[in-house]
């Protein structure tokens, strides 16, 4: 759990790899694999979700280099430096990091953790349920001998009306039937939602906790607000008739209630998201990334929230 001024709040990322690691600074290296995406090449759709632009939260550095290896000795060295990083997850966020044959990804993956592996402890792969399989799975666990594996898939709504209008491409249902699955896998399986999308009401939102609730499996959450971002279809329609989002102190309200709604266990990685600020069109709060942390751990700690203090058991 989160510690503010000796009050627990809630169950915390950066605390969880302290722990584990013996007090290392372990910190995530993103890579681009130069992937696709199932709906943007046509084999589901194109254009994409209509809240994503990939570059607006890919770091700059990763996008300007072409080669994965340049991107992770440069990404490493850049954390030893400004964070004092010990330890590294190699981390393949951008577009769907299993969108490709279980061999192709193997080398690509092999390939990544041979990058000063001696200082690697885990591999972090995001991608969406729909380019998940068995083989994929089998693939993955494979390397938890040597490595902690963290399979990270979108969410985003657990209605199929909202992924239905926001272009998905994938369903809930795709996502249950993945992490049912996943029931006793070796992996450490992470969900992201996004909180704020047009249509869901607060208690649509406050459902999520309960469903996310029910899958044992799910050991991380990423946790959302919407934002806006150029280079999106939602930038352009916002951009045309502008719609209600989350002001900074709404959306730490919206999280009080939430986070009691979750599971104790769960290990929260993020509590709200973040844009490359070239990108960002709503909302702006004002403040860099590490001032709205430090906002909504307050303000946690202001409500006497603590995590799982509602979960009901079920």
């Amino acid at each position: 759990m989160s510690t503010v001024s000796g009050i627990t709040t809630y169950n915390n990322y950066g605390a969880w790899l302290r722990e584990k690691y013996n007090g290392q600074r372990v910190f995530k290296v993103i890579v681009d694999g130069g992937f696709t995406c199932p709906n943007r090449d046509g084999s589901k759709g194109y254009g994409g979700c209509t809240y994503c632009n990939v570059d607006s939260f890919t770091p700059e550095i990763t996008r300007s280099l072409p080669e994965m290896r340049d991107q992770l000795a440069i990404g490493m060295e850049r954390a030893r430096q400004m964070y004092k990083a010990d330890k590294f997850i190699v981390y393949f966020q951008p577009n769907t990091n299993t969108y490709a044959p279980a061999h192709y990804l193997k080398m690509l993956y092999d390939e990544a953790l041979s990058v000063n592996t001696e200082d690697i402890v885990g591999l972090s792969v995001g991608t969406r349920a729909d380019c998940i399989d068995a083989e994929k799975i089998a693939l993955l666990e494979s390397y938890t001998n040597n490595f902690d594996v963290d399979l990270e898939m979108g969410m985003e709504s657990i209605y199929e009306d909202t992924l239905a209008q926001l272009n998905r491409g994938c369903s809930h249902t795709e996502l249950v039937n993945i992490l049912n699955m996943l029931t006793n896998t070796k992996l450490d399986i992470c969900v992201h939602s996004i909180f704020g999308l047009p249509g869901e009401t607060k208690e649509m939102m406050l459902a999520y906790a309960n469903e996310i609730n029910r899958f044992p499996q799910i050991n991380f959450v990423k946790l959302h607000h919407l934002y806006i971002v150029e280079g999106s279809i939602m930038g352009v329609k916002y951009k045309r008739d502008p719609f209600k989002l989350f002001s900074m102190e709404e959306y730490a309200e919206f999280l009080c209630e939430l986070i009691p709604r979750l599971r104790p266990d769960i290990v929260i990685q993020r509590l709200f998201g973040i844009s490359d600020k070239q990108f960002l069109i709503a909302p702006n709060w004002g403040l860099p990334k590490s001032g709205i942390q430090s906002y909504f751990e307050n303000y946690l700690e202001k409500k006497g929230v603590v995590q799982g203090s509602l979960y009901n058991g079920l």
